[in-house]
This record gives structure tokens, sequence and C-alpha cells, in this order.
């Protein structure tokens, strides 16, 4: 199989350890199919064992993962936004990771990695709920092991299949090489083209102001505030008065409050997605004065920090919402 082979026999273990690192730690360069291989290769003792390539990769995942909860913990919220931007997955998916996150705990981290886009977010969500390390470290590692020896199984399984891919990889490498990098980009395409449709749908959906809410409360006109950020048994910082409710849930438990009443959406992600998303849905179901908080929690609490404190109300609607 030539060069690549050789290549993966002496060197596969250093491949496997930096290419594990580097997805990680946030780069857009998957390992799974360098794990297959590293599966293939192991079986045939051809290359590294599979226990020495289970090894390198629970200790990449401890050193990029590691980062990231220590990032998660000094920076907090703001770490969350910079994830949402620079993220190809959808809004929806990170609040859907947070809230796991919040109900199970550290216990999410087992299958965390096998979640798209959920990996690097988990583990900054472990810093910021101050998980302690030893017990981040241990689910971490039991993550990585579980998300690695699915893919050096089915390079087990697959081995055959392995072998003839990377002859065929090995006799028309360059051919190879631009097919795969074609895919990745009409991928990559696809994904910021999907993100731009989405920022523009949710575009039409009108903003309120922080201001304008709070002009609101101060005439005793207040609308009926939601709240479809992540949640879950711990309580968390709210606006006052704020129900919590999924954003995909049905619309009928809520349509006693909904009734003749304005109504402001709020969520804590970027272009307030999530906010826009659910308002969307309920004005295409009839309630045309419904608005996205602009700025979403975060503004709010920028502008009126003092005023917000988690309350055993809050912990009780947690515990009921979704």
């Amino acid at each position: 199989m030539g060069e690549l082979q050789t290549m993966l026999e002496h060197h596969g273990l250093m491949l496997v350890f930096l290419n594990v690192l580097a997805e990680q730690a946030g780069l857009p360069i998957p390992a799974y199919p360098m794990l297959f291989v590293a599966g293939a290769l192991g079986v045939q003792e051809a290359g590294p064992s599979i226990g020495a390539v289970l090894a390198a990769v629970i200790a990449a995942c401890l050193i990029a993962d590691t980062a990231w909860y220590f990032a998660g913990r000094r920076l907090g919220q703001p770490m969350l936004r910079t994830i949402c931007k620079v993220s190809m997955s959808p809004d929806t998916c990170i609040r859907q990771t947070q809230s796991l996150y919040l109900r199970v705990g550290p216990r999410s981290l087992v299958f965390a990695k096998l979640l798209p886009g959920a990996g690097a977010l988990s583990t900054a969500m472990a810093g910021m709920t101050a998980t302690p390390l030893p017990v981040f470290l241990f689910y971490d590692a039991l993550g990585a092991l579980v998300w690695a020896g699915a893919a050096l199984l089915i390079g087990v399984v697959f081995s055959d299949f392995v072998d003839v891919i990377l002859a065929a990889f090995s006799a028309y490498g360059h051919l190879a090489v631009m097919a795969l990098l074609g895919a990745f980009a009409l991928f990559l395409a696809w994904r910021v083209w999907w993100r731009f449709h989405m920022l523009r749908r949710t575009r039409r959906i009108p903003r309120m102001t922080v201001d304008e809410l709070e002009a609101r409360r101060r005439a005793g006109t207040l609308p009926l505030v939601l709240d479809v950020r992540a949640h879950g048994p711990v309580p968390i910082e709210r606006i006052p008065g704020a129900l919590v409710v999924d954003m995909h849930g049905p619309l009928d438990s809520l349509r006693v409050q909904l009734e003749s009443r304005d109504i402001v959406v709020y969520c804590a992600c970027p272009n307030e997605i999530s906010a826009a998303i659910l308002a969307e849905r309920l004005r295409v179901a009839g309630y045309a004065k419904t608005w996205a908080l602009l700025g979403g929690f975060d503004e709010w609490k920028r502008l009126h920090g003092a005023d917000i404190a988690p309350t055993a109300a809050h912990a009780a609607n947690d515990a009921t919402a979704g």
C-alpha cells in the first residue's frame, strides 16, 4: 500500500494523537477516519496496538478538554457566546447541549463526544458549573474511551474494507486528496449557507429592546416574558417574572397565558436565534404581538444585573419546564 501505509505504521500513534488533539481543540479536522484506519491496522498488527491508540486518544482528549474546562470556569457566559459564534452547529443544538449538561451533570460527558458539536461545549459547561476537576477528568476520560472505542471497533470490523481504501489512496493519492478536500469544502459551504439562511429568516422577527421592556414594566403593561434558554434542576438567573418554556414544546399548554397578551421571548445566544425561532412559531400560531428581546439575557443583565437573582421559584420552574 505504499508510502501511506508505511507512514501510518511508523508514525501512526503520533498522527492519531495530533489529529485528536486538533479536533478536540475545536479545529474542523475530523479524527474518526484516522481512528478507523488505526483500528484496522491494529487488528492486523501492522500498526500501533489498539491499547496504545486508546491511551494516545485519552491523553489528547484530556489535554484539549481540560483547556476548555478552565476556559469555561474562568470566562463563563462569554465563553459560550464565543463557541456559538464560531461553531458550525446550529444554535439550537448548542442550547440543547447546555440543557443536557444542566439536567444530567458530568455524566453527560460519557456520550457528549458522540453528539455533533457537543464535545467542547460540554467541557466548557463543566467548568462553568464548577464541576470538581477530579470528577470532570474521570467522566471525560471515560467519554474519550467510549468515543474512540466505537471508532476503533468499526475499523476492526471493516478492516478489509479499510485496506481497499488505503490501497486506493496509495494508487490515486493526489486525486483522492483532492476529492476529500472538495467534499469537505462542499460540506463547509452547505453549513455556512444553512447558517446564513437561518440568520436571514430569524431577522424578520421584530425585536424589542431592553429599555422598551423596562418602560412597559414601569407603566404596568409588562408583556408575558418567556425564557427559552437551557435549564435544569440548578437555579439560574432569570429576568424577574419570566416563564421557562421549551422552544420546541407544544404551545397548547401555554394557551391560557398567551391569550390577549403581548409576548417577549429571550435567550442567551448570538443574534437571538433561539428566541426568534419560538417567536416565529408563536406568530404563525396567531400571536402576532410577539417579539424577540434584542441582546437577550446578556443585554438585560448588563443594564439591570442588580435586579436579578436565582430563587426557589426559579428552581421549581426549572424542574417542571419542558
